[in-house]
């Protein structure tokens, strides 16, 4: 089992829900089957915006290695709490290697848990490209349909990942959605970094 957490600002609730975690840009690999985990973290911004989540996950092997999670959000945004849960669904379609592009695929959606309201639905193909055993590039590129206003959105991403120490991870990406908006041709690009602290196999911060 390993735990993560974070402290982000600007980063929405649906915009979470597609990620892997307290980072928007997920790579291509998934864990070994029987494995699980739980991630969680933290989300705040300067307008009173917050958002807590965690993130179960277990790799289960029904005809292939599938990787199912559950995204649990506790939310506030413009001044009203919510509560939203997302399963997702991933599976590797090419093993990842050095100088060897591999990638994945996962979909999902998440519902209000309060009123089963189904919110989003998203599909999303990560690729990784490994530069050395210790440095990686992921590319997000996917679907997001935000049933709430029935507008559909592309969702991008690009990430740089390197294992500077045995116990150090340091990661920076920048992720975005283009697509229907109040302003037509928005696009709206975000940009992270941080890094992640990994003692031993069972436990993680970021």
């Amino acid at each position: 089992m390993a735990a993560a957490t974070a402290i982000l600002a600007g980063f929405s609730a649906r915009e979470a829900q597609a990620a892997n975690g307290a980072y928007a840009v997920d790579a291509a690999d998934i864990s070994e089957v029987g494995s699980c985990k739980i991630e969680s973290w933290l989300s705040s911004a300067s307008n009173t915006d917050f958002s807590a989540v965690a993130n179960p996950s277990c790799v289960v092997n029904p005809f292939r290695p599938v990787e199912l999670s559950m995204n649990m959000n506790r939310a506030h945004s413009d001044g009203e709490w919510s509560n939203t849960l997302a399963p997702k669904a991933k599976t590797n379609i090419a093993p990842t290697g050095v100088g060897r592009l591999g990638f994945s695929f996962y979909a999902g959606g998440s519902f209000d848990a309060l009123t089963g309201e189904n919110l989003t639905a998203f599909a999303v193909v990560p690729a990784t490209f490994r530069l050395s055993e210790t440095m990686r590039l992921n590319f997000n590129g996917g679907w997001l349909w935000d049933r709430s206003v029935d507008r559909h959105y592309l969702t991008y991403g690009i990430g740089f990942d390197w294992k500077f120490t045995e116990t150090l991870q340091w990661t920076i990406e920048a992720f975005g959605q283009a697509g229907q908006s109040d302003t037509p041709g928005v696009v709206q690009p975000r940009f992270q970094t941080g890094v992640r602290y990994r003692p031993n196999e069972i436990f993680s911060v970021d």
